[in-house]
């Protein structure tokens, strides 16, 4: 992490854009130098303060449902008083961006239309084509907006808060698969950590947090299918999984990677019964829109030439394939490192589950990594995979666990506090 951040600057080495470098860039993260306090830094404050002192107790001792209904209360506080460090534009403004969903949202009057010249709208040099990350992702992404502004909202600070209350149940959707394959113990370990670090930043208003809890709850209902004892049940909750599952190939072209995690938990669970029904459903989802003139297939060598007529080659993969490392654990929090470290070390003993889960996302990051299309901002694109990573800080001994998550929650702070982040 120190790495990331001082060689760019020891070196003068222009690592976004040769083009238009800003001295105030602070690699690994897509973030400018900016420090400052807002109407959220009291409120942000305190909730680490108390998160500090009592989270580790709280999660041992409540009720399960008490315990999953409060790491979304707390998580959604901690979110948006983070945010609101930049007021109510660190709620809407991202969203409000040009380069994101909502402004081709607003105009998208006719979406079958939209799927059938997706592809040919790719291309850098296509007329009138897609903004950014419209281009980077496939039509789910896109989709999800066009609801929300069908429904009425999507303004930038009621869609802002929509992706808010949804990326609140990502540490319910983790700990109810634990405790599906393995029990309620690390869960609960783990549970302080999904909630309180510095992915909230990056989880408040992304539209990778919506892909991230579409696929935490497709991975839930899997475990779910996998260790019911009925069949009509079990492959009730399979067709709900590869619904998910499959959604979230439509969301983003990195999210197929879910399969290694999608065997992770049939492996743990033992019991390979969803997978055929799972399968389907899943590419029965990629099949409806490739009915309606998306192909993902025809689609993803043409995202890739875009990618790579555009920012790739201005991006030096000889630092952001180690610095994209750092800056995963920038957004996961530091303490991923020793927990990753902690869970190796004590293989043998962990429960079998949480080290298949937690191998699995760390395998779907250096696939991810060595493709190189993802070079930079992987704070966001990585943060469906941040989640189930942090599972291994449920082998942390009880010494390190209060000084752990103290850390997370200073990280978090300073990162806000300090740079003003793009996602």
């Amino acid at each position: 992490m120190a790495a990331a951040v001082l060689v760019p600057v020891l070196f003068d080495w222009q690592v976004y854009s040769h083009a238009n470098p800003s001295p105030e860039d602070v690699a690994p993260l897509h973030a400018l130098w900016d420090p400052r306090v807002g109407p959220g830094t009291i409120p942000a404050v305190l909730i680490a303060l108390l998160g500090w002192r009592h989270a580790l107790g709280l999660a041992e001792r409540l009720p399960w449902r008490t315990l999953l209904v409060g790491t979304y209360v707390v998580g959604l506080a901690w979110m948006l008083s983070l945010a609101l460090v930049d007021g109510v534009d660190g709620v809407s403004s991202v969203l409000a961006h040009p380069y994101e969903y909502l402004e081709t949202a607003r105009v998208t009057n006719d979406f079958p239309a939209a799927l059938r010249e997706w592809v040919g709208r790719i291309p850098l040099d296509a007329q009138d084509n897609w903004p950014t990350h419209v281009a980077g992702h496939p039509p789910g992404a896109l989709l999800f907006f066009v609801v929300l502004d069908r429904l009425g909202l999507g303004g930038d600070g009621a869609a802002g808060l929509v992706v808010t209350l949804v990326a609140a149940t990502v540490p319910a959707a983790v700990m109810t698969t634990v405790k599906t394959l393995t029990g309620e113990g690390p869960a609960r370990r783990a549970a302080p950590f999904l909630v309180l670090g510095p992915a909230a930043l990056w989880l408040c208003v992304s539209a990778d947090a919506v892909f991230t809890a579409v696929a935490a709850w497709g991975l839930a209902a899997l475990a779910v299918a996998a260790t019911r004892s009925g069949r009509g049940e079990s492959a009730a909750w399979s067709a709900v999984a590869g619904v998910l599952l499959g959604y979230c190939v439509m969301m983003s072209y990195g999210l197929p990677l879910l399969g290694l995690l999608a065997l992770a938990v049939l492996a743990a669970a033992r019991s390979w019964r969803p997978l055929p029904v799972a399968a389907v459903t899943a590419t029965a989802v990629v099949l409806a829109f490739a009915a309606g003139g998306f192909a993902l297939w025809e689609a993803f060598p043409v995202l890739r030439e875009r990618y790579w007529d555009g920012i790739a080659t201005e991006r030096p993969a000889t630092y952001w394939t180690w610095a994209n490392l750092a800056a995963l654990v920038l957004s996961a929090g530091p303490v991923l490192g020793a927990g990753l470290g902690r869970l190796w070390s004590e293989r043998f003993r962990v429960e079998r589950p949480v080290l298949l889960l937690v191998g699995a996302a760390a395998a779907s990051i250096v696939l991810a990594d060595l493709s190189q299309m993802s070079k930079a901002e992987v704070e966001r694109i990585w943060l469906p995979f941040v989640p189930w990573l942090l599972l291994a800080t449920s082998a942390l001994p009880p010494r390190w666990r209060q000084a752990g998550l103290g850390l997370q929650l200073a990280s978090a702070l300073v990162l806000q506090h300090l740079l003003h982040t793009s996602w």
